[in-house]
Protein backbone atom coordinates (compact mmCIF):
# COMPACT_ATOMS: atom_id res chain seq x y z
CA UNK A 1 0.00 0.00 0.00
CA UNK A 2 0.84 3.26 -0.70
CA UNK A 3 1.37 6.60 1.70
CA UNK A 4 1.66 9.73 -0.25
CA UNK A 5 3.92 12.54 1.80
CA UNK A 6 4.50 16.29 0.42
CA UNK A 7 7.70 17.63 2.35
CA UNK A 8 7.70 21.19 3.72
CA UNK A 9 9.76 22.00 0.00
CA UNK A 10 6.62 20.58 -1.61
CA UNK A 11 8.17 17.62 -3.04
CA UNK A 12 5.52 14.85 -3.19
CA UNK A 13 7.05 11.36 -1.97
CA UNK A 14 4.92 8.08 -2.47
CA UNK A 15 5.93 5.46 0.09
CA UNK A 16 5.37 1.57 0.82
CA UNK A 17 3.62 1.49 4.06
CA UNK A 18 2.88 -2.07 5.66
CA UNK A 19 -0.59 -2.80 7.01
CA UNK A 20 -0.68 -2.19 10.91
CA UNK A 21 2.50 0.85 10.84
CA UNK A 22 2.13 4.07 12.18
CA UNK A 23 2.14 6.63 9.28
CA UNK A 24 4.81 7.85 11.57
CA UNK A 25 7.15 4.84 11.00
CA UNK A 26 6.62 4.83 7.21
CA UNK A 27 8.02 8.61 6.72
CA UNK A 28 10.72 8.23 9.22
CA UNK A 29 12.40 5.00 7.58
CA UNK A 30 11.66 7.19 4.46
CA UNK A 31 14.68 9.37 5.82
CA UNK A 32 11.84 12.40 5.53
CA UNK A 33 12.09 14.68 8.21
CA UNK A 34 10.02 13.78 10.74
CA UNK A 35 11.41 14.16 14.26
CA UNK A 36 8.86 11.67 16.13
CA UNK A 37 11.28 12.52 19.51
CA UNK A 38 8.73 10.29 21.54
CA UNK A 39 9.09 7.14 18.59
CA UNK A 40 5.14 7.28 18.46
CA UNK A 41 4.26 7.13 22.07
CA UNK A 42 1.62 10.18 21.60
CA UNK A 43 4.02 11.98 24.00
CA UNK A 44 5.25 14.72 22.16
CA UNK A 45 3.57 16.64 18.56
CA UNK A 46 6.95 16.34 16.49
CA UNK A 47 5.45 13.98 14.06
CA UNK A 48 2.81 16.57 13.04
CA UNK A 49 1.11 16.31 9.67
CA UNK A 50 -1.76 17.75 7.51
CA UNK A 51 -3.91 15.06 6.56
CA UNK A 52 -5.44 16.03 3.09
CA UNK A 53 -8.69 16.68 3.53
CA UNK A 54 -10.73 13.72 1.21
CA UNK A 55 -8.57 11.55 3.63
CA UNK A 56 -9.69 13.27 6.98
CA UNK A 57 -13.19 11.39 7.30
CA UNK A 58 -11.49 8.28 6.93
CA UNK A 59 -9.26 7.94 9.87
CA UNK A 60 -10.28 7.12 13.34
CA UNK A 61 -11.13 10.19 15.08
CA UNK A 62 -8.28 11.73 17.39
CA UNK A 63 -8.56 10.23 20.96
CA UNK A 64 -7.91 12.90 23.67
CA UNK A 65 -4.33 12.42 24.76
CA UNK A 66 -3.08 13.25 20.37
CA UNK A 67 -5.90 16.11 20.73
CA UNK A 68 -3.61 17.74 23.66
CA UNK A 69 -0.08 16.65 22.40
CA UNK A 70 -1.51 19.20 19.24
CA UNK A 71 -1.74 22.14 21.47
CA UNK A 72 2.16 21.56 21.76
CA UNK A 73 2.36 21.52 17.70
CA UNK A 74 3.04 24.68 15.04
CA UNK A 75 0.79 25.42 12.93
CA UNK A 76 -1.91 23.07 14.12
CA UNK A 77 -5.03 23.22 11.85
CA UNK A 78 -8.63 21.57 11.53
CA UNK A 79 -6.98 18.63 9.60
CA UNK A 80 -3.57 18.29 12.32
CA UNK A 81 -3.11 15.21 13.25
CA UNK A 82 0.37 13.50 15.05
CA UNK A 83 1.42 10.65 12.17
CA UNK A 84 2.36 8.42 14.86
CA UNK A 85 -1.75 7.87 16.00
CA UNK A 86 -2.31 6.79 11.70
CA UNK A 87 -2.25 3.51 11.82
CA UNK A 88 -1.63 2.24 8.12
CA UNK A 89 -4.58 -0.05 6.68
CA UNK A 90 -5.80 -1.30 3.24
CA UNK A 91 -8.30 1.62 3.60
CA UNK A 92 -5.61 4.17 3.90
CA UNK A 93 -4.18 2.70 0.51
CA UNK A 94 -2.95 5.92 -1.03
CA UNK A 95 -3.42 8.58 2.11
CA UNK A 96 -2.19 11.63 1.65
CA UNK A 97 -0.02 13.78 4.34
CA UNK A 98 2.02 16.91 4.56
CA UNK A 99 4.70 16.98 7.08
CA UNK A 100 4.04 20.51 9.12
CA UNK A 101 6.52 22.70 9.91
CA UNK A 102 8.92 21.73 12.82
CA UNK A 103 8.58 23.47 15.61
CA UNK A 104 10.93 26.35 16.75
Amino acid sequence: MKLIVTDREGKVHELEARDGWRAMEVIRDANLPLTAECGGACACATCHVYVDEAWAAKLAPAEKQEIEMLDFGVAVEGNSRLSCQIIMSAELDGLKVTLAPESL
